[in-house]
């Protein structure tokens, strides 16, 4: 069987790393991307290409260059992104922007820079990494959750409007894992004497906590590898423990205001 040409974003560390490693394993031929390609000389698992997603024109060449390499791009997966944390009454709003240019407008500008030649292809797969924080608003991690969710909206849209292509478009949805995303997120700082100080901070050390405690990213690649050799694959594909895969199916059959008094007592709010 041919070897599958996949693009993923976000390539050079944490759950995009692990993805193109094992893929590349299985035979993939995998291009990788990051923003700051001379911060990595001597990446070895696979071929990783300078592209920023906030930049229209770095998309477009990215693609280009790969199609002219290789003819085509099988799979596209959007994993490219950043996390922030803070009171939304407080946040700065230039890093609410920030992080939506990244998490959500990032993946809508790859996809309509791949979906051109998949339709000439006659077929291709996306697949959006999105997250389990973006089936429900967590507290002091809206935005975040706001920018997976919209993101996974999104994914559902955009499978109906392109299943006639032969493009399957699904979404998987990581748990959490034991990655680097801790380092570059926005935190926005604890203020003395706002009414958030204690709760935020509170809040802010048990995030930091289930990353650094986090599963195998190698899951999520597990995940991803499924999916590509499924004709006709989930739009929801949910990974990481048992018990926040679980919170998914309670947030579907309880009482909102029963599944809210869950979130806070996992919170201690």
């Amino acid at each position: 069987m041919e070897s599958k040409v996949v693009f993923i974003t976000g390539g050079s560390s944490g759950i995009g790393k692990s993805i193109g490693t094992f893929l590349t394993n299985k035979g993939c031929k995998v291009y990788g991307t990051t923003r700051n390609l001379e911060n990595y000389p001597d990446f070895e698992p696979f071929t990783l290409i300078q592209l920023d997603v906030k930049d229209v024109e770095s998309i477009k060449k990215a693609v280009s260059d790969v199609v002219s390499k290789e003819g085509r791009i099988d799979v596209l997966i959007n994993n490219a992104g950043v996390g922030i944390t803070g009171p939304i009454e407080e946040t700065p709003h230039e890093e609410i922007l920030k992080v939506f240019e990244t998490n959500f407008h990032g993946p809508i500008h790859m996809m309509k820079a791949v979906l051109p030649q998949m339709r000439k292809q006659g077929g291709g797969a996306i697949i959006n990494i999105t997250s389990i924080a973006g089936y429900m608003g967590l507290p002091f991690r809206g935005f975040y959750s706001a920018t997976k969710g919209a993101l996974g909206l999104i994914t559902e849209a955009l499978r109906m409007e392109v299943k006639d292509f032969g493009v399957t478009v699904t979404n998987v949805a990581p748990g959490d894992f034991a990655t680097n995303i801790a380092a570059g997120r926005y935190h926005a700082p604890v203020l003395d004497g706002s009414a958030y100080e204690d709760k935020y901070a509170q809040t802010l050390d048990g995030i930091n906590v289930d990353v650094d405690s986090g599963g195998d990213p190698m899951q999520v690649a597990h995940a991803v590898y499924k999916i590509m050799n499924q004709k006709a694959p989930k739009v929801h594909n949910p990974v990481g423990a048992f018990l926040q895969k679980f919170s998914l199916c309670l947030k579907r059959i309880l009482p909102d205001k029963v599944y809210e008094k869950l979130l806070l007592n996992h919170y201690k709010l």
